[in-house]
């Protein structure tokens, strides 16, 4: 990689969004992050659910995360409150701007019989054809890898690499440590743009979710939903936040959601002098 991002404003832009079996170490957490370069545009991490989520763009980045995570990190010795199946747990490659979701599977496909070549990790794709919750599900069972290797790594695992449009990953901690409720709570708010767990995360409980379609739910709507069932300790924001959201979103109400200007895909963006195509 150079000393810039090699995308210009009318080229397409991928983001990819890349999960690590790791919340606790910081300087692994760091050696991972740096092996990205500029290509970096936000760390969330997470000691309880001993994962930590890195925000890239473009193909370079995280293929060099991908390899310095295996390199660096051990799945036999992990206890985290957070489902994984591999120290590189998820690579998703999401469409920005111009780019379509037929350039994200193709970056997918690349990524994932690079990462069986070299690194000698299965991957399971996701996309068009299944949802990460199906990969889940059904990994070395019902579900053979897409490419690589037919068990896992012995210390990497496996990885769910896929393609999909942008979504928010959000998390709301309940004021009252109920895991019944939490669960309770998650099956209820969970439809077709909602994916919901209720976990616990060391002496608390929160509602995890995925808002894969934060146009039609986004973080106000669902923390409406489980306040009205739960009092609701804070929210957190897992990474960054497409700017339409942020938009739709009465400015009253970021602080209370954990959002801010700063904390968009787009401002990231134009901070290291991409554009999202």
């Amino acid at each position: 990689m150079g000393s810039r991002p090699r995308s210009g404003p009318a080229d397409p832009v991928l983001e990819c969004v890349v999960n690590i079996s790791e919340g606790r170490r910081h300087d692994l957490i760091e050696t991972v992050a740096r092996a990205a370069g500029p290509e970096l545009l936000d760390v969330h991490t997470d000691p309880d659910h001993h994962r930590s989520v890195l925000t890239l763009v473009g193909e370079d980045a995280p293929r060099a995360v991908a390899a310095a995570a295996v390199l660096a990190l051990d799945l036999t010795s992990h206890r985290g409150a957070h489902p994984r199946m591999g120290v590189v747990d998820v690579v998703p490659f999401v469409p920005l701007g111009s780019a379509t979701m037929t350039d994200a599977v193709a970056a997918r496909d690349r990524f994932a019989a690079w990462a069986a070549a070299q690194l000698a990790v299965p991957c399971f794709c996701y996309g068009p054809e299944r949802t990460l919750p199906d990969v889940r599900a059904g990994a070395f069972a019902t579900l053979a890898p897409t490419v690589g290797p037919d068990r896992p790594h012995p210390t990497a695992g496996a990885m769910a690499v896929g393609a999909r449009p942008v979504l928010v990953a959000y998390n709301l901690w309940l004021r009252r440590p109920d895991l019944d409720a939490a669960r309770a709570i998650a099956r209820a708010v969970r439809s077709p743009s909602v994916r919901a767990l209720g976990l616990a995360v060391g002496d608390r409980v929160q509602v995890s979710m995925n808002l894969i379609d934060p146009a039609v739910t986004g973080p106000a709507d669902v923390y409406d939903a489980v306040g009205a069932a739960a009092d609701i300790e804070r929210a957190e924001l897992v990474g960054l936040v497409p700017q339409a959201v942020l938009d739709a979103t009465d400015p009253t109400d970021w602080a209370d959601l954990d959002l801010a200007p700063d904390r968009t895909i787009e401002a990231r963006l134009r901070a290291r002098g991409w554009a999202a195509g």
